[in-house]
């Protein structure tokens, strides 16, 4: 195992400002458990960290490489939105309409009052579904938009909230389709990553599949470790919602098939993207500055609803913990004391994006004019943000002179 931080390949470029998170980056491949990993810093625009280094396999024989790209999971989410938030700016879609105006066969079962919203705010009580999955459901997003218009919520749409882990795709990414005429991923595709350059798809092509590094799933707690209360829900209670998101999924939520090459062909809109940091970061860099992506321009006003609370009082009716969700993206959380094990997603009061699955992250955070993306190849077990991606989060911040406050990070001087 290397102890060396020098051992570790390391490359790209970083601003001497931010050398601290050059720095921690090293320490999280060399002294962390990360395996191979990229982050990205963008401040005003311009990138001042795009580093990559560590390994693309487990056996440490095949060195992280400028365009090696790996599956984000929920940062995933964070795509799917903006493509949500694209069409709201264009003035095509209400976010307070209800859903049956676009989708006419969603209204079943008590949902015709459900608004668009409610789908992007984790409010809609359809974070998993009750019909059996056959193998492959997940790879046909016809099929589950299909599943979900029958589905009966699991709560009183807009009453409560409860984090829609894997269902959210398929419900926003509907709502995108029936709008624009253009599946989720195709509609990210030409609306998103071609005009930004990004390197990050929803639906990657068989012909790029070898760039793809394999996600290790993070080490079984050891004897005496704290189990979240989700997973504790999911293993003992197989009718629980929990057991439902985790295992009524067509077989898709196991490790070994995150990354299989039907995975990374298929459009998964809450967890399929697959990407790098300098992407991830570039698709944020817009809601930190100009707001410009393609042929539209968000105004401050928009910018200022994609990071506005819509989802925070009480407990999460799926994570069993806190939780504040945004119209498609998450901010900064701290679990209270007692939450065992703690979770945590430390950012400014100003920052939005989204966590993936293990450890990855992306936001942007207008006041400070900084978007920020950390991508890697070993999951941690963390319900929040990897200690590894928050030693990154913190590196940057401090960096721009902001100060650890109650939970999140605090400007102590003008930030740009």
């Amino acid at each position: 195992m290397l102890t060396n931080a020098e051992a570790v390949p390391i490359e790209g470029r970083c601003d001497a400002r931010f050398s601290e998170v050059m720095e921690e980056f090293r320490r999280n491949l060399a002294e962390r458990g990360d395996l191979g990993a990229s982050v990205a810093v963008t401040v005003g625009g311009e990138p001042v960290v795009d580093l990559w280094g560590g390994f693309a396999d487990a056996d440490r024989t095949t060195p992280w490489q400028q365009d090696t790209i790996a599956v984000v999971m929920s940062c995933t989410k964070g795509a799917t939105a903006l493509c949500a938030h694209l069409l709201a700016a264009a003035g095509e879609l209400d976010f307070d309409a209800p859903v049956v105006r676009y989708w006419p066969e969603f209204g079943q079962a008590g949902k015709e009052r459900v608004l668009v919203r409610h789908l992007l705010s984790h409010q809609a009580g359809l974070p998993a579904v009750r019909t059996p999955l056959e193998p492959g459901a997940f790879y046909d997003t016809e099929r589950m938009a299909a599943v979900l218009a029958t589905e009966a919520p699991f709560w009183e749409p807009g009453t409560a909230y409860g984090y829609h882990g894997l269902t959210y795709g398929f419900l926003v990414g509907e709502v995108v389709r029936r709008v624009s005429g253009t599946e989720l991923g195709a509609f990210f595709r030409s609306e998103v990553a071609e005009p930004l350059g990004l390197d990050f798809a929803i639906g990657l092509p068989e012909s790029q599949h070898d760039r793809v590094t394999h996600l290790n799933p993070a080490p079984p707690p050891a004897p005496g470790d704290a189990v979240p209360p989700f997973l504790m829900r999911a293993m003992t209670d197989p009718t629980s919602v929990q057991a439902l998101m985790m295992g009524n999924t067509g077989g898709y939520f196991v490790p070994e098939a995150w990354d299989s090459p039907q995975a990374l062909q298929a459009v998964i809109p809450a967890s399929g993207g697959v990407a790098n940091a300098r992407s991830l970061a570039a698709m944020y860099a817009p809601l930190a500055t100009d707001g410009r992506v393609g042929n539209v321009t968000f105004s401050a006003a928009d910018i200022a609803r994609m990071g506005s609370v819509q989802s925070a009082v009480g407990a999460d009716q799926v994570l069993l913990g806190p939780g504040r969700w945004a119209l498609g993206f998450m901010k900064g959380a701290v679990s209270p004391a007692g939450y065992d094990p703690p979770a945590r997603i430390v950012l400014s009061d100003d920052a939005f994006g989204h966590l993936g699955h293990g450890g990855s992250i992306g936001f942007a955070d207008p006041v400070a004019g900084m978007s920020f993306a950390y991508v890697m190849n070993q999951m941690a077990p963390d319900m929040g943000l990897s200690a590894t991606g928050q030693s990154l989060v913190d590196a940057a911040y401090r960096a721009l002179g902001y100060e650890h406050g109650h939970g999140n990070w605090i400007p102590t001087r003008p930030p740009r």
